[in-house]
This record gives C-alpha cells, structure tokens and sequence, in this order.
C-alpha cells in the first residue's frame, strides 16, 4: 500500500511545476555553477516533501484551534513547532508582500485588466467591432453590414 497524503491521493501524484522550479534554482546560483539534472529532480523532490510536511502540521495547528479553514496563521505557528522558526519573518514579510499585490491587482481591475481605462465610448465602439466579427464568422466569414434601420418619419 502506497503513503497517503491528505486529500486521498498518492505522495507520487504531487508535483511542482519543473520548468518554474528548475528556474527558481538557476535563479539562485551564480551564473557559472551548473546543477545536474538528477540533483534538480532531488531539490523539486525536497520542495514538495517540505511543502507537504508545513501542510499536514498547519492542518494539525488548524484543527488544534477547532478551525476548518487553515489561516496563515497557522502556517507560521507550524513552521514555529517544526523548528524554522528561523524563516517565520521572512515568511510573513513574503505574506505581507503578497496581500500588497493580491490588493493592488484588485483595485486595477483583476486579472482581466489590461491596465489601460476606456471611456465608455471606447468601450461601446469595441464592443460594436467584436459583435461585427461574431456576426462575420456566423456567417461563414462573409462581413454582412448592418442595415441601417429607417427612420419611420422618411417614409411617405
């Protein structure tokens, strides 16, 4: 039988993104060292037996406190009894860092902003040009334009 982790599935199914962790670990070196492809494959391993192991005493501080929701909180007092204590201000200086740009992402807008404001005529001309391109490619990618509606007080 194979280790279990919280949510059911097996230790093995837990991953980190290798591209991003092997760029990480470039990232902290000296451009000149060079770090062998299994050594990378050991630090990926570490990081998510690390990560599992803040996880699992985090829920365990996280239901010593009768609370269904783990808290940052108790994240730090975890690393406090697993002994990194160490990191507890770094950790919540990177927390504090996150909040500041999880908040400043917000006010702009989210993730779907680009950044850049339109007046509300901007807005109502975009959307016009992409009802165009819908009805164009409903229509088998012939641009049909719209017919002017008529003016009933024209007509005689």
């Amino acid at each position: 039988m194979e280790p279990m982790d919280i949510v059911g599935k097996s230790k093995e199914d837990a991953s980190l993104p290798k591209a991003t962790m092997t760029k990480i670990i470039k990232e902290m070196l000296p451009p000149d060292v060079r770090v062998a492809r299994d050594t990378q494959d050991l630090l990926i391993e570490c990081c998510v037996e690390f990560i599992n192991l803040i996880s699992s005493e985090s829920n365990e501080v996280c239901n010593r406190e009768e609370k269904r929701t783990i808290a940052p909180e108790h994240v730090l007092k975890a690393l406090e009894v697993l002994g990194f204590g160490g990191y507890i201000e770094e950790v919540y200086a990177a927390y504090e860092q996150h909040k500041i740009e999880t908040m400043h992402d917000s006010l702009k807008g989210g993730k779907w902003s680009n950044g850049a404001e339109m007046t509300e005529e901007e807005a109502a001309a975009e959307q016009q040009r992409m009802f165009a391109e819908a009805r164009a490619r409903m229509n088998g990618g012939a641009v049909v334009p719209k017919q002017p509606e008529s003016d009933p007080s024209l007509e005689s």
